[in-house]
């Protein structure tokens, strides 16, 4: 894991395309300088949600802590956008540590594709056809057939995101459980969902998959026309977001709850 130095002051700075974020990385890179991202203590993303996530997948292999500014249109891992004060306010962060999930589907053609996947895995339906899937948990049948537009497994971090929209529950971050959601349920109505322990392994079946395609995705990485996808949580790899004192990503999702 990676170990911090007692006081950051080698940043490395990167932005999305929107050309506010250009605009913010160059000013920044001028006032505090800036350092390839292999060097860097912290790497400052400036964008909004999506590009901390395409920074987190991007260091993947070898963590490091992500500081991330607001400068696109969803914030919510992001904190507000200052340019002053900088490293006095990342020295001072408070420090959100995540597994991703690990996904590996087998599409019609029997071959495997595996991704990570640090928000959710998701099953979406590729036609109208509504989708018709098998759940399982840790090799046990839970849900036989489920008619639906999809389903879904978040993590912590993630089920505020997509998982909430589906009326998913939000978990705090440290509850080590897992959000298994469906995507608008046809049959069995009632069935809301599931809070899984983080140990759980999840498989899904897809049922007449000719007549029913399926997709699966891991955050932004896409398989079509599954049959077959297994999902569980990585506790190998440990990736870090830093947020402002007093903003924490515990405090955000517990806030979460009490919107309206």
């Amino acid at each position: 894991m990676f170990k911090p130095e007692p006081f950051v002051t080698r940043l490395a700075f990167v932005a999305s395309e929107r050309p506010e974020a250009q605009e913010a990385r160059e000013r920044l890179a001028a006032r505090y300088g800036d350092v390839d991202e292999d060097r860097a203590q912290v790497v400052v993303a400036l964008g909004g949600d999506g590009f901390m996530l395409e920074t987190l997948h991007r260091h993947i292999e070898a963590p490091k802590p992500i500081y991330g500014m607001n400068r696109g249109s969803v914030g919510f891992l992001m904190n507000e956008y200052s340019e002053d004060d900088l490293l006095e306010r990342i020295n001072a962060a408070e420090r959100a540590a995540i597994h991703p999930l690990s996904m590996v589907a087998v599409d019609t053609r029997r071959g495997q594709h595996r991704a990570l996947a640090i928000n959710e895995v998701s099953l979406l339906r590729q036609t109208r056809q509504t989708a018709k899937l098998r759940i399982s948990i840790d090799g046990r049948v839970r849900l036989n057939e489920l008619f639906c537009d999809g389903a879904l497994v978040a993590t912590p971090a993630g089920s505020t995101a997509y998982n909430l929209s589906a009326h998913g529950p939000i978990i705090p971050l440290d509850a080590k459980v897992l959000a298994l959601t469906p995507i608008s349920a046809f049959r069995p109505r009632r069935w809301r969902g599931a809070l899984l322990p983080h140990t759980a392994r999840v498989t899904f079946e897809i049922l007449e998959a000719d007549k029913r395609p399926v997709s699966a995705v891991a955050d932004n990485f896409e398989v079509r026309d599954v049959l077959e996808v297994h999902v569980a949580e990585d506790r190998d790899i440990t990736l870090t977001m830093l947020f402002d004192a007093g903003r924490s990503l515990e405090e955000r999702v517990l806030a979460e709850q009490f919107s309206v």
